[in-house]
């Protein structure tokens, strides 16, 4: 067999390095820009780092704004979508992986037709709905819609068909029910792959603009990603309180993905393996 060159191992750990310190500068940036006036940054003159730190950023977020609240909105919305997701992806990828029935190929064919749909074609339709259940300026807007994943659905099937028919048989044969046989069979096998989904739905979720930002109307009912624009004055822009909100919203993803970065990277490994 032919050895690789170290050469090439050099270059590629060297090109990773160069990749990844770029895509960090920016967020490492708005870390520093937090700690500075807004003087300082509006200058644009001294050091990269903050002469002279001060917490003046923070201290407006959490003043100025119910920004507590607006995290706490933020939070409830997308761990009740990320865990419904998770379930109705699981439970319909399970139907169209290991049962048989009239219409499944057409059914499936559809669900994912709608990957292929901009949330622009449907947002008209969807607002007129929300409003016809009443669900205007409250968090059941951003979530109801969001319940329900064609992706997770997809991706869900694709590792139930691996699972054996015999296994699933067996527990049958042992007097499993379906919801039993889903929650305590199906779903640790599929553990890495849900942990991938619900991170990316966690995600998608938290950093969503703009369905809340046309549905809610309310101070009160906000979401973190509406803050950045409530920060922004109508002819000052204070970056730095600015910069603040956007650390303190980015800190939740950052842990979520800290906790579950094992089972996240498995679940791409096995993915990509499809």
């Amino acid at each position: 067999m032919q050895r690789k060159s170290p050469w090439l191992d050099s270059i590629v750990l060297v090109f990773l390095i160069v990749t990844a310190v770029a895509m960090m500068v920016p967020y490492l940036w708005m870390v520093v820009s937090s700690f500075k006036s807004n003087m300082d940054i509006m200058s644009g003159q001294g050091s990269f780092f903050p002469t002279h730190p001060t917490l003046e950023g923070y201290f407006t977020v959490f003043e100025d704004a119910p920004f507590v609240k607006w995290m706490w909105n933020s939070a409830i919305s997308a761990v009740i979508i990320t865990i419904i997701t998770l379930f109705t992806s699981a439970l319909a990828g399970y139907v169209f992986a290991k049962h048989q029935f009239k219409g499944k190929r057409i059914l499936f064919v559809l669900i994912l037709a709608t990957m292929m749909i901009p949330f622009q074609v449907i947002m008209i339709p969807t607002y007129l709905i929300t409003a016809r259940l009443g669900l205007i300026d409250h968090l059941a807007a951003i979530i109801l819609p969001n319940l329900v994943s064609s992706y997770g659905v997809f991706l869900a099937k694709q590792f139930i068909e691996d699972i054996p028919q015999d296994l699933l048989d067996a527990a049958r044969i042992d007097g499993a029910g379906e919801l039993r046989l889903m929650i305590r069979i199906i779903a640790p096998l599929i553990l890495p792959m849900l942990s991938a989904l619900g991170i990316f739905t966690f995600m998608n979720a938290w950093n969503n603009y703009l369905w809340p930002l046309i549905v809610l109307n309310d101070t009160d009912h906000m979401t973190v990603p509406l803050a950045l624009v409530y920060f922004n004055g109508t002819h000052v822009v204070n970056y730095n309180v600015v910069m603040s909100a956007a650390v303190l919203i980015t800190l939740p993803v950052m842990i979520v993905f800290l906790i579950f970065q094992k089972q996240f990277i498995k679940g791409l490994t096995m993915t990509g393996m499809k």
